[in-house]
């Protein structure tokens, strides 16, 4: 008798203890997915002011090659996510966070894959808008940004890509070998990227003194995009090494630009 008023009375804690009118949890939020019988956790940003009654914008947003693992907590320890901490007001939309596995292949394969069942959860669960689905990453989240927007045209609103590359590179600290975008026999390989990602809408920023990836590959790219008739940006960061991602999702005129694009 004890262990049933015991439930009772824990039933109904929890019943006062839901949010009231049905409201969703927000905040900085953990999900998982499993993939070929994979797990993949990852973290969802749902707005203070989340409700039901319109659709949302939806953002992926790939880390960097010093963020790969399994928790998938660390990449909502910067860049973005420390931008969405300083300036919510900024950030109306829900930002998928995932975590890339350590399997060699950064975004080139299963964990590119991953991240975007991720976006299709959101789009159910928070009723995403699938004509505002947004794409950034910077460094080996850059590089993956433009794989899933090669791979998956028509599927992003915009991009903004933060000290990425689309050629053939290794990296400086992790030593993962990347593959370049587009094939070898497609012959220019920015070109190739322009043409494979169609009228996507980017905005690329670089330190102009990076020394780990060159700002040549986001010169290159821009004007690739440039002479396809995009709407592309390039934000060169005077002085700025590797690290441009704070600069980047703390600009403001980024922000916005990047939340007035729509699907074409």
């Amino acid at each position: 008798m004890l262990r049933l008023i015991a439930f009772l009375l824990l039933g109904s804690a929890l019943a006062c203890a839901a949010p009231a009118g049905g409201q969703h949890e927000t905040g900085f939020l953990n999900r998982t997915v499993v993939v070929d019988g994979v797990e993949y956790r990852y973290v969802v940003y749902v707005p203070r002011e989340w409700d039901a009654a319109r659709r949302w914008p939806i953002i992926l947003a790939l880390h960097g090659g010093g963020s790969f693992g399994t928790d998938g907590l660390l990449p909502t320890e910067g860049a973005l996510a420390k931008a969405i901490r300083l300036y919510p007001s900024r950030f109306p939309a829900i930002v998928v966070f995932p975590h890339a596995h350590p399997d060699g292949r950064a975004w080139q394969g299963p964990n590119g894959e991953a991240a975007l069942k991720e976006v299709d959860g959101a789009l159910s669960e928070f009723h995403g808008d699938p004509s505002r689905v947004y794409l950034t990453g910077f460094s080996a989240g850059g590089n993956g940004s433009w794989y899933l927007a090669y791979h998956h045209s028509g599927r992003f609103a915009a991009a903004v890509i933060v000290c990425g590359w689309v050629t053939a590179f290794t990296g400086r600290q992790s030593h993962i070998e990347y593959p370049p975008i587009a094939p070898p026999s497609a012959g220019d390989p920015y070109a190739a990227v322009a043409k494979g990602i169609g009228r996507l809408p980017v905005w690329l920023v670089h330190g102009d003194a990076d020394q780990n990836v060159s700002v040549e590959q986001s010169r290159h790219m821009y004007a690739a995009l440039k002479a396809a008739g995009n709407d592309v940006h390039l934000t060169e960061l005077p002085g700025v090494d590797h690290a441009a991602w704070d600069p980047a999702y703390q600009n403001a005129e980024i922000t916005q630009w990047l939340f007035a694009q729509t699907l074409r």
